[in-house]
């Protein structure tokens, strides 16, 4: 496994430059995984990516580097430690360093002959994949299906060029991923909302949630979708509230300030019983926080969020494949269930890349109400064994549908009589029992019989993945991870098995206040002896964590 870090100012083309990069490395096929750590500003500034290659894909990024390009100096000073001694610095003969490691190449001149100095990332490739003796055997399609025709020869020549200007330093670790496909968590949870067969979508921008938003109204028309920027979030959310009250099924995606809007209507979601999916793509908070940066402090936020009780759901996602999967069953629970269900992710998940296989949307389990009789006196909140109400849309010839806000009998008129306010509530709450026969337990990661168990939720999967694996290596004692992607109502089944067990039990976060841990002390009775906590903004690293429970004397 390989890790080369690209960085540069903002404006310096280092994304244009990666997205290339990713796509030969997958040609060739390798796995990949890619973080990019960006500033919120158009221009300037240190934006640089951590392009993670090899065999397999992995599911977390390290700050061990095998190489780096750098497009300007302040590249090499702020990471040229993070080095190993035998990786490289490939950059420009403008780029001044004293480093032993840094290999110098006319960049911008080779390019200039080639037509233009814009090609000059491509030469940087082009010498890259050949310290890491990658074949570039299908560098002309990649070019095809990301520039404009009168620009794929010289990027071809200026990428073989840069190619033969070095000699291969480490071995090819190439597998089988040439047909898998490249995405961002944000598009994997797009493209399975697609998948579940949704209808409308609103959103107002807001990072690091927004490519959602362009992704969906780029395929619009093709997919036969709604897509609405909307004014703000309040109208976003009500816009979803009333398609999905018509009978579309309806999402909305936001960032944890975007969400705070939202919150009377979730609400009215819940009190109308209308089926909705809400994506919180979590950054540093509160107010405008770190907008470019990730976080996981909207947890016990969201699943308050909202005065007064109603039953909801909420799933974190973990890595790219179970986004995917994850929003396909938002969408079969919300309809199932006729609740708003919230899907957690972060900006670590939402703007990293990966290689996974591509989906068979045939294959997908989508969840169908059964028909309404049409016959009959029909009650919009009928009162059932199970407290699922049989669901009818406007337009109908029988039967009045009807949504309100207030507290209502079962056709759906207003009330203020306790015996109805008491079995409504009943009505709504008792879903949550029904819910929990379909919740899925946290995944168990490293040793099925830790001595030492971490706790994490969320994008944490991969980095907790790689830090037992790292701890189980190094002998002693035996480490395992639950990672909960269910996180509200909380699964808590294999929790106290393995708890029970344990010696030791570490909850490892990206908040400052352990909030799954305080969740499960709440919910179970469980505490945790220790805390691994991050929010700087900056994803933990499963090298971070396993060093920082050694330091801990774990």
């Amino acid at each position: 496994m390989y890790n080369l870090l690209v960085g540069g100012a903002a404006g310096q083309g280092v994304d244009t430059a990666v997205n290339t990069l990713e796509a030969l490395l997958k040609a060739a096929g390798c796995g990949v995984f890619t973080i990019r750590d960006l500033m919120s500003r158009i221009r300037g500034g240190h934006n640089f990516s951590l392009v993670r290659f090899g065999e397999f894909t992995p599911k977390s990024h390290s700050a061990k580097l095998d190489g780096i390009i750098a497009l300007n100096e302040e590249t090499v000073t702020i990471h040229r430690d993070n080095l190993k001694p035998e990786g490289f610095i490939l950059c420009d003969e403008s780029v001044k360093t004293d480093d032993p490691r840094a290999i110098t190449l006319n960049m911008t001149g080779i390019a200039k002959l080639l037509g233009s100095a814009k090609a000059s990332g491509s030469v940087a490739m082009g010498a890259a994949l050949r310290l890491f003796s990658v074949p570039i055997d299908g560098s002309r399609e990649v070019f095809e299906k990301s520039l404009k025709p009168n620009l794929v020869d010289m990027n071809v020549k200026a990428l073989e060029a840069g190619y033969r200007a070095v000699e291969p330093r480490f071995d090819h670790v190439g597998g089988t991923h040439a047909g898998d496909m490249i995405i961002t968590g944000n598009k994997a949870l797009a493209l399975g909302a697609l998948t579940a067969g949704l209808q409308f979508y609103a959103a107002y921008p807001m990072s690091p949630s927004t490519s959602i938003l362009e992704y969906l109204a780029q395929h619009s028309l093709k997919m036969g979708i709604a897509v609405e920027q909307a004014e703000d979030e309040i109208a976003a959310i009500n816009m979803a509230i009333g398609a999905s009250y018509t009978g579309a099924r309806s999402m909305t995606g936001t960032s944890g300030g975007g969400f705070s809007l939202k919150v009377e209507a979730l609400g009215l979601a819940g009190m109308a019983e209308v089926p909705l999916v809400v994506v919180d793509v979590q950054r540093p908070g509160p107010v405008t926080g770190l907008p470019t940066r990730t976080e996981q402090s909207d947890l016990k936020f969201i699943i308050s969020a909202s005065q007064g009780e109603f039953p909801r759901m909420v799933i974190a996602l973990r890595h790219h494949e179970d986004a995917y999967r994850q929003t396909i069953r938002a969408f079969n629970l919300a309809e199932k269930y006729q609740i708003p269900v919230i899907l957690l992710s972060d900006q670590y998940l939402a703007d990293s890349t990966a290689t996974i296989p591509v989906p068979d949307p045939a294959k997908a389990e989508i969840f169908v109400p059964q028909d309404v009789p049409a016959n009959g006196d029909y009650a919009r909140y009928r009162y059932t064994e199970n407290g699922i109400s049989p669901r009818k849309f406007p337009g109908t010839r029988e039967g009045f549908v009807s949504a309100d806000s207030d507290e209502h009998d079962e056709y759906g008129k207003i009330i203020e009589d306790s015996e109805t306010r008491i079995r409504m509530m009943n009505k709504r709450m008792g879903k949550l029992e029904l819910l929990r026969e379909d919740l899925q337990e946290p995944e168990l990661l490293g040793d099925s019989d830790p001595q030492i168990l971490l706790i994490g939720w969320g994008s944490l999967y991969g980095p907790l993945e790689e830090a037992v694996a790292i701890l189980n290596a190094q002998g002693g004692k035996r480490y395992g991870a639950l990672v909960f992607g269910d996180v509200w109502p909380l699964p808590d089944r294999l929790l106290r098995e393995k708890a029970a067990k344990a010696e030791k039990l570490i909850h490892v976060e990206q908040n400052y206040t352990g909030q799954l841990a305080s969740l499960i002390r709440e919910q179970t009775g469980i505490q945790t002896d220790k805390g691994i906590l991050k929010f700087d903004g900056r994803q933990l690293s499963g090298e971070e964590i396993a060093l920082r429970l050694r330091e801990e004397g774990f």
